[in-house]
């Protein structure tokens, strides 16, 4: 007999989404120190934040309150985006922009679209809210490109509540050309289109949806990945709908970004060039990095971002062994690709220790 004060059915019933990052208590039972650890399985800006960041955080008086409407880092977002403040709301990281989407749009029964692999909150967050998600599945031999045709019809057939996009993809580094999205949307106005354009600055060629003015889509950014700000956790949604806006910010906690987070937002905000020039060399470093893999015998899966999916042999092995040597990769077996790591490029120095015991791992598996 259940207990009349126990969670709500759907509680029990849903696995909590394994991520990348310090696992601590792994590092505890391991007798590992987390300062000794190089980390490849987060795909965060391995540059670290701006220095200004630092400063400004460091002078935030603790005893008061934050701004419960983060109207200055509200501001500054508009005035980068061409948008009016409006259109903007800012929350705990993307992971909590989610959920408040999630949880103001999406009722038990309905159902949501979403195309894996891929971030695995979107399918948690319909199963905690008891909706039905419908995976569309890409495929590795296929560099898990995504067919438009084949989704338009998808959701014509199913008219989803909500379809999650994550644009560039994570873990696939696949990105979907502005124009597609905008088609979809068009063609499909009784779906709520939510945008995860949380690695958006790691891919060169992408265009964010921003200025795409539908009804019924939600962007969603992150400022904690391309800014380095995660251990704050920062990110904020874009939508033309105003309608949209109001219903997130009545789910939302009051003051759920904190003062720390808002001030380092607005010093990240203020000191593009850092952004740039880190990127910048981000870019050059995985290229490099890239190319370093295959000429040991890796095939890295194409990417438009800094992080890749690699296939390897005996990748649980390889994430243990790496890790007793202090780096981390991301095995990938709850993204459904169990054998596949996925590796974030870091700076040149530390790309270069990986390589090496990348190659001792090949070797000695011959």
């Amino acid at each position: 007999m259940k207990h009349p004060s126990g969670p709500q059915p759907s509680l029990p019933e849903v696995p909590r989404a394994y991520h990348g990052a310090l696992d601590y208590l792994e590092l505890e039972r391991l007798g590992l120190n987390p300062e000794d650890i190089l980390d490849f399985s987060v795909n965060s800006n391995p540059f670290g934040p701006s220095p200004t960041v630092q400063q400004v955080v460091a002078q935030v008086p603790l005893e008061r309150y934050p701004d419960r409407e983060v109207l200055t880092l509200r501001r500054a977002l508009a005035a980068q985006l061409g948008l009016a403040t409006e259109y903007i709301m800012v929350g705990n990281g993307a992971a909590e922009l989610l959920w408040l989407i999630t949880l103001a749009f999406l009722r038990a029964n309905d159902t949501a679209l979403i195309i894996t692999p891929t971030f695995g909150e979107y399918a948690r967050l319909v199963q905690l809210m008891r909706g039905q998600a419908i995976i569309w599945q890409t495929q590795p031999d296929e560099d898990f490109r995504i067919e438009p045709k084949q989704i338009n019809e998808k959701l014509r057939q199913l008219t989803p509540k909500i379809t999650f996009l994550c644009n560039p993809n994570n873990p696939t580094g696949t990105l979907l050309p502005l124009e597609t999205i905008d088609e979809w949307s068009a063609t499909s106005p009784n779906t709520l289109f939510v945008l995860d354009e949380a690695y958006l600055a790691f891919a060169p060629s992408a265009r964010s949806a921003v200025t795409l003015k539908r009804d019924n889509l939600i962007i969603v950014r992150s400022m904690t990945k391309d800014y380095a700000l995660a251990g704050l956790r920062l990110g904020y949604v874009v939508a033309h709908n105003q309608a949209l806006i109001q219903a997130l910010s009545n789910a939302r906690p009051a003051w759920n970004v904190n003062a720390l987070a808002q001030a380092a937002g607005v010093a990240a905000l203020a000191d593009e060039a850092h952004q740039q020039r880190t990127l910048t060399a981000l870019q050059a470093a995985k290229l490099s990095f890239e190319q370093d893999l295959q000429l040991l015998g890796y095939a890295p899966v194409p990417s438009t971002t800094h992080f890749f999916l690699l296939p390897v042999e005996k990748p649980t092995t390889l994430r243990e062994r790496l890790l007793q040597q202090g780096l981390l990769v991301r095995q990938c077996t709850s993204f459904g690709l169990p054998n596949f790591v996925r590796i974030a490029t870091r700076q040149p120095d530390e790309n270069e220790l990986l390589l090496q015991a990348l190659a001792s791992f090949k070797r000695d598996q011959l």
